[in-house]
């Protein structure tokens, strides 16, 4: 894979068998070219969202591909949606570490809150 571009949806195949290093470095490479402002700190964990969710897309994860129609549908680009959707992988993550669950009832708690998501909720929460 040469490029990644969050307006186009990856070859599901030809992302899945680049090397994680690398799907992170182009996406890191996009923000860059595109000139999109980031904390130099953050760039990263960014990308790594970013990341995270072409992987459950490209593996077609069921609610996730279903929640990237519906926000695109309600008038998100594709590149915010991946930041919406990205917004609850964090949560997800953050969930893991400080409530300690175990995976399985994160990751319900995970697809309930990818099933509520909109654009308006992501919106209303300023992250855009």
């Amino acid at each position: 894979m040469e490029r990644y571009d969050p307006e186009m949806t990856p070859a599901a195949e030809e992302w899945l068998e680049t090397d994680e290093g690398e799907r992170i470095q182009l996406v890191e490479e996009y923000h860059r070219d595109a000139r999109i402002p980031l904390l130099k700190r953050a760039r990263r964990l960014h990308a790594s969202m970013h990341v995270i969710v072409e992987n459950q897309l490209a593996a077609n994860d069921e609610p996730v591909v279903r929640a990237l129609g519906r926000l695109m549908k309600e008038g998100l680009s594709r590149h915010d949606a991946v930041h919406a959707i990205g917004s609850l992988v964090a949560e997800e993550v953050y969930d893991l570490l400080k409530e300690r669950d175990p995976p399985e009832t994160a990751h319900a708690r995970y697809y309930a809150a990818i099933e509520r998501l909109t654009a308006a909720t992501w919106r209303a929460r300023g992250v855009d």
